[in-house]
Parts: structure tokens; C-alpha cells; sequence
């Protein structure tokens, strides 16, 4: 996993063994408070000073209290010292009483930490429209017994999971003259996955010293091209959220302006909320195959966009990719119904390295050995529209038996 800079030659790096406290200054941790039955619940993030902070939010009109108190703390300074979060209950549709939740959650927190309540950010995630039991949250929070310690960020990434069957991160470093530079993220994210600002719950740290409005418009910028181009099930949550943390600890005099620095920074940025997006999609609820679609050649990015987005949102073609059937008749009819206007005569669709419509008909191809293909755990789909020169990437999941059976037991 490599980014190169076009006007420099440094390069980020994955780290191996890297997560969200791997940038300087940073800390996290996880325990289970009560909310689940067995499995951590509660988790946190603490930076040693205070950090730039950035957010992108759910579109949904029902936005869970958890988002508007974190929003408030957002917009007092630009920065935040502490995140705390909780799994199993999401405190949304839960009216004044889970405002007040909310609020107390990020007041014992503050306390916990000695930070200013509005240096503190507070998520939820998990069932919808019963209130938080607010008494099993204090009780957890106080029961913190090293919150400043470094090397617990998998009981964060494992806190702040739901129907998740696996923990997502990734870090990436860059070393530049003799400063290093670390980028790095968790996120959670099974169902009830398609964004429109961000996706399920995304968590960055770096140590880089980045402007806030600069820092903003990366995240909105980077946004768009990952956790917005993914999708599992067609749902948007109350409860979405990407937080960004930039505490400045690795030195490097603040980047303001939109030259190299910045051009470095987004790149490792795009790298990472790419790879919890892939993550997220090969996560989906019940998903056997990760499903990556590319559109070239289209008039605009947002056709792309759309087009890629639909195709992989639809359950026809999911369950086509579940049952590795080549059923090509669903890929074309994904872009007809899309709304967006093209030529339907110059169309190539290919599934992997096999071709199998052409100028907008059907060519002849090996039935078995797309069926071979589609065996694979990651499945790549290619329109070319030949309309233009932009193009746009998709991921989501196919759509197996088990989504049904998670889903319609999910509160039970």
C-alpha cells in the first residue's frame, strides 16, 4: 500500500502492527460496561493536547442526539481531547430524555479525563428508539482505569463493533527529512450501510499539524470519493459519523495553504478511508464477497458515481455475485434504471478479465469460466460508458441468506 507525491518523492507506508494510537500522543481503549450481554461496549479516544478536529454527519433527517452534542463541541473551539463512544444502544429516536443522555455522557467523560466538556465528542451505535442506559455508562466510564494508555486500541476497535464479525483499521507512516508523519483509522460498519456524508462510524488519528478548515475540506473532499462510494443494503443510519483528530504532536510547522503538505496529507488520508471503506463493504451483514465496481469514461465524476453505486447497490446484482451466476442482463439494467442519460449502443461491461457485452450487446464467453471467477472473494465489475474521460469506484457486498437471518433477529 503505496501513495506517491507527484512533487515530492516521500511515500506513506502501511505499518503493519499500526492503529489509531500509533500517531503520536494518542490513546484508546475498551471495556464492556453492561449494555451487551458479554462483549465491550464502551470505548474511548484521549489525545495529550488538544486536536483539530473534523466531522461529516448522516443525511438522515433522524439524527441521533450523540451527533448533535458532538457537532456542539465540534463548533466551540475546532478541537477535541476525548471521543467517547458506546455500541449496543444508538440513543436515537429517544426525544429530550436522550439529548439529556447524551449531554451527561459527555460530561462524566470530561470529568473522567480533567478535559472541558466541550473537548469531548460522544457516539452511539446499535438499536434504535430505546433509551441509554445512562447508569451502566457513568458507572463504566468511572470504572476507566488507565485512560491514557496506548496499547489498547484493539479493545477500542472491538467497543465499538455491532453486527461487525471482525475489527477494521490501518496506519499509514511518512517519514520525511527528520520528522515522521502517521496517519491512521478504525472504523465500524456491517448494515445499514449507504452514506451520503459518511458511513456507519469512522474514527482518524495523525499527529500532523493541519489547519481546521484545511483539515474540514479534506475530509469532505476524501469523503466523497470513499465512505460515499460504498453500499451494503441501500439503509443510511441515524448514527453516521467520520471523525477526524489532528493533534500536531509530530511537529511540523501548521499546513494552511493548498500546496505539497496538504497534497501529502490528503493522499494518506484518501488511502486510509479507502481501506475502512473496503473493509466495511467486505463486512457487510451476512457477505460472502467484496464487490468493487469501476465506470470509466463518463461524461461527469457524478455519473460515474451514480452509475457505479447503483450497480453495486442493486440486490439483483448482489445475489447474482452470491450464487456466481454471470448474469450480465442485471448489470446493464442497474445502469439503464440509474437515471442517468447515455448511449446504450457504445456500453462495455466486463466481469474481472472477462468481456461480456460489447457496443451494448451481448458477446459470446465462457459461461463456466465466469462462473470460476465469480468463486473469488473479491469480485471486480467494469463499465465503460464511452462518454467522456472521468471515472468512479464502488464498493458494496453481495446479498447472502444469512443478511435475512441477522437482520430479522437483529433486536432479539
Amino acid at each position: 500500500m503505496k501513495v506517491e507525491v507527484l512533487a515530492k518523492k516521500e511515500t506513506w507506508v502501511a505499518v503493519q502492527d499500526g492503529n489509531i494510537c500509533t500517531p503520536k500522543g494518542f490513546s484508546a481503549g475498551g471495556l464492556h460496561c453492561g449494555i451487551k450481554r458479554k462483549r465491550k461496549d464502551l470505548g474511548w479516544i484521549y489525545s495529550e493536547t488538544p486536536a483539530t478536529a473534523a466531522a461529516v454527519y448522516t443525511t438522515n433527517l433522524f439524527q441521533a442526539p450523540p451527533l448533535k452534542v458532538s457537532k456542539e463541541s465540534i463548533n466551540t473551539n475546532g478541537t477535541l481531547q476525548g471521543v467517547i463512544v458506546n455500541s449496543g444502544n444508538a440513543n436515537s429516536c429517544t426525544g429530550h430524555e436522550g439529548l439529556k443522555n447524551a449531554y451527561k455522557m459527555r460530561e462524566v467523560f470530561a470529568e473522567k479525563a480533567c478535559l472541558n466538556k466541550e473537548d469531548v465528542a460522544v457516539i452511539s451505535t446499535g438499536v434504535i428508539g430505546e433509551q441509554l442506559p445512562i447508569s451502566k455508562i457513568i458507572t463504566g466510564v468511572e470504572s476507566i482505569s488507565a485512560l491514557k494508555t496506548s496499547d489498547a486500541a484493539l479493545s477500542f476497535e472491538e467497543a465499538i463493533l455491532t453486527t461487525d464479525t471482525f475489527t477494521k483499521h490501518v496506519c499509514l507512516q511518512l517519514k520525511s527529512g527528520d520528522k515522521v508523519y502517521t496517519i491512521a483509522g478504525a472504523a465500524k460498519g456491517s448494515g445499514m450501510v449507504h452514506p451520503n456524508m459518511a458511513t456507519m462510524l469512522g474514527f482518524v488519528t495523525t499527529d500532523i499539524n493541519i489547519d481546521h478548515e484545511l483539515l474540514q475540506q479534506a475530509l469532505s473532499e476524501v469523503t466523497k470519493e470513499t465512505f460515499n462510494m460504498i453500499t451494503v443494503d441501500g439503509d443510511t443510519s441515524t448514527n453516521d459519523m467520520v471523525l477526524v483528530l489532528a493533534n500536531g504532536m509530530a511537529g511540523n510547522k501548521q499546513w494552511k495553504e493548498n500546496d505539497d503538505e496538504y497534497t501529502l496529507f490528503k493522499q494518506g488520508l484518501h488511502t486510509v478511508c479507502k481501506s475502512l471503506s473496503q473493509q466495511i463493504a467486505r463486512d457487510g451483514e451476512g457477505a460472502t464477497k467484496l464487490i468493487e465496481v469501476h465506470v470509466n469514461r463518463a461524461e461527469t465524476v457524478e455519473d460515474a458515481q451514480v452509475i457505479a453505486k447503483t450497480i453495486v447497490g442493486s440486490s439483483l446484482v448482489k445475489t447474482a455475485v452470491f450464487g456466481q451466476d454471470p448474469n450480465w442482463g442485471r448489470i446493464v439494467s442497474a445502469v439503464g434504471y440509474s437515471g442517468i442519460t447515455l448511449d446504450t449502443e457504445k456500453i462495455k461491461v466486463m466481469i474481472g478479465p472477462i468481456l461480456i457485452v460489447e457496443d451494448g450487446m451481448p458477446v459470446s464467453f465462457c459461461e463456466e469460466e465466469a462462473k470460476s471467477y465469480l468463486e473469488n472473494e473479491k469480485i471486480e465489475i467494469m463499465v465503460d460508458l464511452v462518454a467522456g474521460s472521468e471515472n468512479a469506484t464502488a464498493w458494496g457486498c453481495d446479498l447472502s441468506y444469512d443478511y435475512v437471518r441477522i437482520n430479522a433477529s437483529y433486536r432479539t
